[in-house]
């Protein structure tokens, strides 16, 4: 659909990938103790992301008709809804192809969304809610700060998993490159609410990576858990390789949260 006209394709410049929405939002919809059991529907469409230029969708189809808001759809009590619905977002902007949200999505609604109302604005006076739209604002800005997230979309090589496997602590790790492999972005997923202190993650070389993001930071309605008021900075070393990368760190993952560390090659 996406391949250019004189190579037998259509000529659109994007295509929707609900293939991706159903498995994501499947997979999110299960409570944490489940995922383990689910762990593919997060990475399957890793094998034809690169067919075609797809675009992420959380579309108008998800939120309307009886099937309720995305908060809704997360499982668990409040604090647990909306840290599930923050990692989702970062996970959904690491993910090759552009993310796509529909109106309203940014302030985290309870309810479905109503053709007959306006979007519930007042929502914003409370810190969970705000914490989503800040979130929301911050994707976006690191996304136009760090270009690997985005430039190589449409190239295999644009996209490594570090650990797509570990199906028992619904961990998920991996790397966003940018042009030349000058420049890449680690993401670290932890679909749980048990926090994963002493993780180590492979990272392809040494030096200073930062703390781009942290989904469980208070500023954004999280629990703080190993959050550090300087954002966070770690230098990984070549004494363990891990994960077929030359060098690593350990960190304390938080619950439920996605973190991203950005790096330019030394």
């Amino acid at each position: 659909m996406t391949q250019p006209v004189e190579h037998g394709g259509l000529g659109f410049t994007h295509k929707w990938n609900m293939g991706w929405m159903n498995d994501t939002l499947a997979y999110m919809h299960h409570e944490p103790v489940h995922r383990q059991w689910h762990h593919r529907e997060m990475s399957f469409g890793l094998l034809y992301a690169f067919s075609e230029r797809f675009v992420l969708p959380l579309s108008h189809d998800e939120v309307v008709h009886g099937k309720g808001s995305l908060l809704s759809k997360m499982p668990g009590d409040d604090w647990q809804r909306f840290a599930n619905l923050r990692a989702l977002y970062a996970w959904m902007w690491a993910q090759p192809g552009a993310p796509l949200l529909f109106m309203g999505a940014e302030i985290a609604p309870f309810t479905e969304w109503n053709e007959s109302q306006g979007l519930p604005w007042h929502l914003l006076e409370h810190a969970q809610h705000h914490g989503v739209l800040d979130l929301i604002i911050e994707l976006n800005r690191l996304s136009r700060e760090w270009p690997a997230l985005y430039e190589r979309d449409h190239e295999p090589t644009g996209f490594q998993w570090l650990d797509a496997d570990d199906a028992a602590n619904s961990m998920f790790a991996l790397l966003r490159w940018g042009y030349a492999g000058g420049k890449a972005v680690a993401c670290i997923a932890n679909f749980t609410p048990v926090p994963r202190a002493g993780y180590r993650v492979g990272l392809p070389w040494s030096g200073t990576w930062d703390v781009l993001l942290d989904t469980d930071s208070p500023h954004f309605g999280g629990s703080g858990f190993g959050f550090r008021l300087d954002g966070g900075r770690y230098e990984a070393t070549p004494d363990v390789p891990w994960q077929g990368q030359k060098a690593s760190i350990v960190l304390d993952v938080p619950p439920l949260s996605v973190i991203w560390l950005g790096s330019t090659r030394p």
